[in-house]
C-alpha cells in the first residue's frame, strides 16, 4: 500500500538530518528515520540519532552497510590511520569524504522505504556546504532520484531542504521550526565524535560554529531593527 503523505528521512544524528526530520514533521503526516553504520568511527552517532528519532515519536531502523568503508580506505572518517584534513586541499575534496556515500544511503532507503509503502525520501545534503562534495550537489539528487525510479518502476522525490542554504540558514530553519535548542545541544556534527557544540577544531564544527555565529547576529540585528 502507497502512502501519499509519508517520508523517509536519512538521519545521521547531525545538525543537518536532525533539521530535516522536523522539517518532514511539517510536511507530512507520517515520518519514519533510517541510520546507517558505514564503518564510521564514532558509533555515538547511531544512537544520538535513534534517541532522536524516539523522542520525536519516529520509527527508526538501523542499517549495517559498513561494507562501503572497506572499498576505499582513504577516508578520516572511516580509517583511524589517516589524519584528518583540516582545510579544503587546493582543488580536491577533503579526506573526510567517502566516496559514494550519498548515493548507497539513498539507495537503500529508497529501497527500504518501497517497502514500507513511501516513496518521498529527505536528506539534508547542501551544495551551500563547504566541502562541495560532488554527492551534495543537486545535479547528482536530481539524477539518482531518476535512476532509482527507473530501477524500481516507481515515482520516488528525493525532498533537499537545505540544498541552498548555508549553515547560518540551516540554524535558522531549526530555529523556525522549534527545535533549536535541541539541534545545538542534542546533535552531533563533530568529526571527532563529541556532541552539542563538539571539539570546536574540525572542519565540521567550525563550520557549525561559523554559522551559528552569523545566524545569532542576523537575529539580534533583526529584533534589535523591529524595537526600533
Amino acid at each position: 500500500m502507497k502512502h501519499r503523505n509519508a517520508a523517509l528521512v536519512c538521519l545521521s544524528g547531525g545538525q543537518d538530518s536532525t533539521t530535516c526530520l522536523f522539517w518532514a514533521k511539517k510536511h507530512f503526516e507520517c515520518v519514519e528515520a533510517v541510520c546507517f553504520i558505514y564503518g564510521q568511527k564514532h558509533s555515538l552517532e547511531t544512537k544520538i540519532a535513534e534517541k532522536i528519532a524516539t523522542d520525536a515519536n519516529v520509527p527508526f531502523k538501523l542499517m549495517d552497510i559498513s561494507l562501503i568503508s572497506q572499498l576505499d580506505r582513504n577516508c578520516s572518517l572511516t580509517n583511524s590511520a589517516i589524519e584528518m584534513d583540516k582545510e579544503k586541499p587546493g582543488d580536491t575534496y577533503p579526506n573526510t569524504f567517502v566516496p559514494g556515500r550519498n548515493m548507497v544511503f539513498l539507495t537503500f532507503a529508497a529501497i527500504w522505504a518501497r517497502s514500507r509503502g513511501i516513496f518521498n525520501l529527505v536528506t539534508g545534503v547542501s551544495e551551500a556546504d563547504y566541502s562541495g562534495y560532488p554527492d551534495c550537489r543537486d545535479t547528482f539528487i536530481r539524477s539518482l532520484n531518476v535512476t532509482l525510479n527507473l530501477a524500481m518502476d516507481e515515482q520516488f522525490v528525493i525532498h533537499t531542504p537545505l540544498m541552498n542554504r548555508d549553515k547560518s540558514e540551516v540554524w535558522q530553519l531549526a530555529d523556525e521550526l522549534g527545535v533549536f535548542d535541541l539541534v545545538r545541544n542534542e546533535t552531533l556534527t563533530c568529526y571527532n565524535g563529541i556532541p552539542a557544540d563538539g571539539c570546536g577544531h574540525c572542519p565540521a564544527c567550525k563550520l557549525r560554529r561559523e554559522g551559528l555565529e552569523k545566524y545569532l547576529e542576523r537575529k539580534i540585528r533583526k529584533n534589535n531593527e523591529h524595537q526600533n
